[in-house]
């Protein structure tokens, strides 16, 4: 992939082709999501991988000038889940949700367990396919009609709007022949050189992550605070009343406090009541 990604014309070229793609969806039609979906219970991980890339990478606001702000677009929301698991949950908003989201299907050709004379992996393509094909194409109108002439007239009208789909729903396929070591550092390394390709377009460093020293320099100046019970009140109001709060939590709980939440668990008191205890919220942390 280093060298495909170095040698290869840039209409050729894997990394840069999905690079330009997601650069088109997320600065010029507003896409503020990326979904990966891979159709492969091994790479059910891989989404999180791809994550952490993307949205460590570029999701940042400093260009490449000191104090110049972007006023555009950079680093992507990446998310995703084994297919399978997607279609039964979030598939509905990528189908007619008013928010573009854009995907990446990926599957492997072989799979390594050929269930059934190898049928069940065969069902797992079909879906794979389908749903690419449901995205571009989406429902009309007319093919809903088609599939409801057996409804009663009375029912058509009402259950015909829920049926359509738009269409025009951008995803890309991604095929390797079977998933091994070799071709998930493919996978790996397509992905970073395409977190890379972006970084140069948006003007962002992609190895710098400011993020992590500010919040580990904020956690190390309130530890103190949770250690020492006579230590309040140096921070805003907020994160001062949730320390108060969770300091008040960390207190050992007597028998009688274990005894009182197994009461609570099994016979569900009011909320009224939870509420006099102080055991709902502390709405002060939250002012």
């Amino acid at each position: 992939m280093d060298s495909h990604f170095k040698l290869e014309p840039f209409d050729k070229n894997a990394p840069i082709i999905l690079a330009m793609i997601g650069i088109w969806y997320t600065n010029f039609y507003n896409a503020e999501t990326q979904v990966i979906l891979p159709y492969d219970q091994y790479l059910r991980r891989f989404p999180a991988y791809v994550q952490f890339l993307d949205m460590k990478s570029n999701g940042k606001s400093n260009l490449g000038r000191p104090y110049n702000l972007a006023n555009f677009s950079t680093g992507t929301v990446t998310w995703g889940e084994a297919g399978t698991n997607g279609q039964h949950s979030f598939y509905q908003l990528l189908h007619q949700g008013t928010r573009l989201a854009p995907c990446d299907f990926i599957i492997p050709a072989i799979s390594h367990n050929p269930i059934e004379n190898n049928r069940h992996h065969k069902l797992l393509v079909c879906n794979f396919l389908a749903q690419g094909e449901a995205l571009m194409k989406g429902r009309s109108v007319d093919e809903v009609l088609k599939d409801m002439k057996d409804v009663p007239p009375e029912g058509v009208e009402s259950l015909q709007q829920h049926k359509v789909f738009e269409g025009n729903r951008p995803s890309n396929s991604i095929v390797v022949q079977m998933v091994t070591p070799y071709t998930l550092g493919l996978l790996m390394a397509m992905y970073e050189h395409k977190a890379f390709v972006q970084s140069v377009v948006w003007d962002v460093d992609p190895f710098a992550h400011p993020s992590d020293d500010l919040g580990k320099t904020r956690a190390d100046k309130i530890l103190p605070f949770l250690e020492d019970p006579r230590k309040t009140k140096i921070f805003d109001q907020s994160t001062n009343g949730l320390i108060a709060f969770i300091k008040r939590k960390m207190e050992p709980l007597t028998w009688m406090d274990y005894g009182m939440l197994v009461y609570e668990a099994a016979y569900d008191p009011p909320i009224t009541e939870i509420a006099k205890k102080g055991e709902l919220f502390n709405l002060a942390a939250l002012a």
